[in-house]
């Protein structure tokens, strides 16, 4: 038993086998720029990515939007689809079809 210990603790004598072993320590986990820090602002770089991504597709959607809306056409378009707006003496039926409308409780 004695000679397993040995064998197995005999590089850990090494003056510069300890300080390698504590420096690589240090640097992993205790460092103010360790690998666990690092790690964390990756995880954070990677977010914000994804929402640079989702905004730029937001903003072409407004852009088109904006696009639509600046003819007369669209405005009146976006009036009648979007709020049912319609001109005097005209009459509006929204159709709407079975899987469209909420299904209401046997409660109530």
């Amino acid at each position: 038993m004695s000679k397993f210990n040995i064998k197995y603790l005999k590089p850990f004598k090494n003056i510069y086998v300890i300080v390698l072993i504590v420096f690589v320590v240090w640097m992993l986990f205790f460092d103010a720029h360790s690998w666990l820090f690092h790690h964390e602002l990756n995880g954070d770089i990677n977010e914000l990515e994804y929402q640079k991504e989702h905004y730029r597709n937001e903003m072409a959607k407004d852009n088109k939007a904006i696009k639509e809306l600046s003819t007369d056409e669209g405005i009146e378009r976006t009036a009648r689809e979007t709020y049912y707006m319609k001109k005097p003496n005209e009459d509006i039926f929204i159709i709407e079809y079975e899987d469209s409308i909420p299904k209401q409780k046997k409660d109530e």
